[in-house]
C-alpha cells in the first residue's frame, strides 16, 4: 500500500528547509529617518523586496508564504520599533 501525497509533503518541507535557509543570517541593511514616515515605509519595502528576492523560487509553496509574511511581519514591527526608539531618544536629548 502506498500512502498518496508524501512526495508532495516532502517536497514543500524541503523548499521550506531551503527558504528558511536562504532568510538565516544578513539580508542586507535599511536605512531610515525616525521622523520621516515616508522614509520608514520605504525601509519596510527594501526589507520585503530583500526578503523576496532570497525566497523568490519558493514563492508558489504555501507553508514558505507563511513563513514570509510572518519574516516580514516580524521585521516591518522592527523597524517601526526601531523608528519609535530613535524618536523617543532624541525627543530626551533636546
Amino acid at each position: 500500500m502506498r500512502i498518496k501525497g508524501l512526495d508532495k509533503l516532502k517536497r514543500s518541507l524541503e523548499d521550506l528547509a531551503k527558504a528558511l535557509s536562504s532568510l538565516d543570517g544578513e539580508l542586507g541593511k535599511v536605512s531610515f529617518d525616525p521622523n520621516d514616515p515616508q522614509s520608514i515605509e520605504l525601509a519596510i519595502q527594501n526589507m520585503e523586496s530583500l526578503v523576496d528576492e532570497r525566497v523568490g523560487s519558493f514563492g508558489n509553496n504555501e507553508a514558505v508564504q507563511n513563513l514570509v509574511d510572518t519574516f516580514k511581519e516580524a521585521n516591518r514591527r522592527a523597524i517601526l520599533d526601531c523608528a519609535a526608539e530613535a524618536r523617543t531618544k532624541l525627543e530626551v536629548e533636546e
